[in-house]
């Protein structure tokens, strides 16, 4: 009787977990694991400024800015994208992908 019972509540607990993903939840998950990951190759950028395409070299503290807004604003799409996957929103699908353009996937 114990056995059933721990089976069926296993049952139940994963399927509400399942349940509450949204659309876009499992490449979301994908995004941060792979962003996350020692040594990753995947990582927030930014477009090349006009400074950079004039052969200016940049500084130690333009550098440490642009890494900043690229921060900044993968941070605000993902949160956009999660959002929107939360609120089971399938236009997640299209803020995805431009979390994916963001860090190069």
């Amino acid at each position: 009787m114990n056995r059933s019972c721990l089976i069926a509540l296993a049952f139940l607990a994963f399927s509400g977990v399942a349940a509450n993903a949204g659309p876009c939840t499992s490449e979301i998950d994908k995004i941060e694991k792979a962003v996350s990951a020692p040594n990753s190759m995947f990582g927030p950028t930014a477009r090349q400024t006009v400074g950079a395409q004039d052969s200016h070299q940049p500084t130690p503290e333009s550098i440490a800015q642009a890494q900043k807004r690229a921060d900044t604003h993968y941070d605000d799409v993902l949160k956009e994208a999660k959002a929107l996957d939360a609120a089971n929103n399938p236009k997640c699908q299209e803020v995805v992908k431009k979390v994916k353009d963001l860090v190069g996937m």
